[in-house]
């Protein structure tokens, strides 16, 4: 089990402000090089899926639900700030964007599913429907969006709606929080009133960092000249199993968390 001493806590938090001051930093750089910027802000909700409740059940699927937002930035390479013009008309030029963003989004989570039905009366599902958690996530990365339809063309307002697909990388700071609600709490020794075997040792309430795969799917939509709607739904794959807090040593376990954001956002052309 992975935790981060106060030390590293530190170091990690360090490095998000650095990754966050280079993010805005940017502006100056790419002005030079003649790329046009955007930048927005996203927010919606964020479907966790994890160790909490039962795989493939839509109550678990529905009931874990939490709230991000995010700051987006841009490089638009089919305009250039430094001449008010079109750059190269080359493919890549037309329809690709390079999009950095700084996100936030925090889920409370519990068991749901047959197993704490309210017909079940055994210990264990007395145990799981008593263990409750939320997770903090704060994620720095990148992604390349494509475009199928020329943003050109979309920028001079000939159609309305651009749709685009995307894949990236993000770094990934999180806060996990477990407990129980029964008296005695949750144990990292051996089972107890409130802990089921299969969670002896197999929880933590400590912060850590991982990384994760980043692929959406979404439309814009041109509201202005210089701004744009937009939709994306995004799915995010962990590098970690802990990113709940929880990791058991059962068969049920099988894969990392992730999860789906479904996100609105308000996109700002700078140049």
């Amino acid at each position: 089990m992975s935790q981060l001493n106060p030390t590293s806590k530190m170091n990690a938090r360090i490095l998000l402000l650095v990754l966050t001051f280079f993010i805005f930093s940017k502006q100056d750089l790419y002005s030079q090089f003649g790329f046009s910027q955007e930048v927005g802000i996203i927010t919606g909700p964020v479907a966790f899926y994890s160790d909490y409740g039962e795989r493939y059940d839509f109550e678990t699927n529905s009931g874990n639900v939490g709230f991000g937002i995010g700051l987006v930035h841009y490089i638009n390479f089919a305009y250039r700030s430094d001449c008010n013009c079109y750059t190269k008309q080359v493919y890549f030029n037309d329809h690709f964007k390079l999009r950095s963003e700084l996100d936030y989004h925090k889920t409370n989570l519990k068991h749901f599913g047959k197993w704490v039905a309210p017909d079940r009366t055994s210990l264990i599902a007395d145990q799981l429907r008593a263990m409750k958690g939320s997770v903090t996530v704060f994620e720095l990365g990148a992604q390349l969006e494509y475009f199928p339809f020329s943003i050109r063309d979309f920028s001079a307002g000939l159609y309305k709606i651009a749709p685009f697909i995307s894949f990236g990388a993000h770094w990934v700071a999180f806060d996990p929080e477990i407990y129980s609600e029964i008296p005695g709490g949750l144990s990292m020794v051996a089972p107890n009133a409130a802990t089921p075997e299969k969670y002896v040792g197999a929880f933590q309430n400590s912060g850590d960092n991982t990384w994760a795969v980043v692929g959406s799917i979404g439309i814009r939509y041109k509201l202005t000249p210089l701004s744009d709607l937009m939709l994306d739904g995004r799915w995010e794959f962990y590098f970690s199993n802990w990113v709940d807090g929880l990791n058991p040593a059962s068969t049920s376990n099988k894969a990392n968390e992730w999860i789906y954001w479904l996100n609105v956002g308000y996109i700002y052309y700078l140049e």
